[in-house]
Parts: C-alpha cells; structure tokens; sequence
C-alpha cells in the first residue's frame, strides 16, 4: 500500500491512494497507521477516491471527481478538515489527478463540496458558511470556559479565556467536558485569546485546539473557521479578514463581500513511501 505524508501548519495526513475504492479501511488500520510510536504517525487519514466508487460520494460524482475520505487518528470518520482538504488538493496537483485553474479544484467531502484556489505558496478554500448557533461550555479540571456553539460541516465550540487564564498555559492532554445535548457526536474545542494587531487583516488572533477524534493538534482549519467567524462578528463587521496563528503556523479566515467564506494556507507534502 501506497502513501505519501503531508501537513497543513503541522496538521499532518497519511495520505492513501485508492482511485477506484478498492482499500478496506478498518477503524483499527486508521489508528495503526496514525500510530506516531509503532506506525507513520499523524493526525488522520486521507483517502483519495473518485466520488463515483465511494458510497458517500457518488451523489457528488456530477460536483467533483475526487472525494476526500477523511478518518481520525483514533479511527472514527470526520465530516470535513479544513487544512485536510489543502493537503488533499496539493496531492492531487502533485500527481497529475487535477489541474490549476481559475474557476478552482472542487473536492467532494462528507460536509459538501468545497472548492479550492491555487496560490504561489498557499491554497485558499471556499468553505462551509458558519452557523454560530448556540451558547455552551467547556469545562478543563477546575476551569470552565463559555464559548460559542459553531457548525462549519462539523461541530466546533470556540471559548475566550478569563480570570487571567494563559492559552499556554491549557492543560489539552484529555479531552475538554462539554455539553452532550449541544453537542451528542462530540465537539472540537477552541481555545482563543487576542493577538497583536498585524496588517492586511482585520484582526488577528491565537488559538489552541482539542480536536473530538484525534486529542490536540498543532492546528485544525475548520476550528479556524470557526475562530474566525466569531472574531470577525466580535468586530461587528460582516465582511473582512481575520488571521488565526496556531501553534504550527497561521491560517487565514475570510468572509467576501458576496458572502462567501474562504480558509487559506500551506499545505506541504513532505514523504512517500510504502506500507509493509
């Protein structure tokens, strides 16, 4: 079995070739080849798969050619991941399956099809629009945090900090508690705190993330999204440009004037190889 490794701001994929559905992913294959100890290591799973010969995607087939089949790295599927689908189309301009052109690449995922613009360094993404729909909490040993329910094609909850609380100094190694009503399949939680401002933006922000599936990540392009729809609400503006650092890097979260809302950044391929 073929693979190729790659990452968007750290964020990092097992990328598996499979154009015609042939591979049987297990739950236990997944978490054996993100195993960073005794396997390739990382954050999930990306399977590359025309959208025809996968179930999930064939209702897509008429959208996009290639469905990005997304799994955690404990072996559960995910809807969407924002920096997956950058990693994803730059493995598909890199192998010859797409080509860059002004009208984008579009990638069938399990939240829609999303559509992608080539850049000289980095890869902009027209995503889901954000849904701000609920208040809620999470709750870390004695701190608990107020945030903001988001649905970005998967569920988030984006927390401010208070009472002095550094985003540093979180403690992310177990899982935030929230609210299983609000959220029944679990939640990715961010945690955000205000930034220095930086030019060609309208604001600028950090966060840390706990990501449902697969624990903290050095970033999350959804959670991004998410960070950045409340940011650019908190300014009152409806249109406009947020950067969001995370721990591996920034990534940059915009709403156009007609709407649209669009995550950019890098995404690098960095290995290939072959699973014994």
């Amino acid at each position: 079995m073929r693979f190729t490794k790659g990452h968007g701001t750290g964020n990092d994929f097992v990328i598996l070739p499979d154009p015609d559905g042939e591979l049987t992913l297990t739950p236990e294959l997944v978490a054996s080849l993100c195993d960073r100890r005794r396997g390739i290591g990382a954050d999930g799973v990306l399977r590359v798969v025309r959208s025809a010969k996968l179930p999930e995607g064939a209702g897509l087939a008429g959208e996009a050619e290639w469905f990005m089949d997304y799994w955690n790295s404990d072996g559960s599927i995910a809807e969407m991941c924002g920096n997956g689908v950058r990693v994803f189309v730059r493995y598909l301009l890199e192998n010859g399956l797409a080509a860059a052109d002004a009208s984008g690449i579009p990638v069938a995922t399990r939240a829609g099809t999303m559509v992608a613009l080539v850049g000289a360094e980095t890869i902009r993404v027209r995503m889901t629009t954000p849904d701000l729909y609920a208040g809620s909490t999470a709750t870390i040993g004695p701190l608990t945090f107020t945030g903001v329910a988001v649905n970005v094609g998967n569920p988030h909850l984006v927390c401010g900090l208070h009472d002095g609380v550094a985003l540093d100094g979180l403690d992310l190694t177990r899982e935030p508690l929230h609210d299983a009503g609000v959220f029944p399949h679990g939640v990715n939680v961010e945690f955000v705190e205000a930034a220095e401002p930086v030019g060609g933006v309208d604001g600028h922000v950090r966060m840390r993330v706990h990501e449902r599936g697969s624990g903290e990540t050095l970033s999350c392009g959804t959670g991004a999204l998410a960070v950045g729809a409340v940011a650019l609400r908190d300014t009152g503006l409806t249109a406009g440009s947020i950067a969001v650092d995370v721990p591996g890097g920034r990534l940059t979260v915009t709403c156009d004037d007609d709407g649209a809302w669009w995550l950019a950044g890098p995404a690098v391929l960095v290995a290939t190889g072959e699973v014994l």
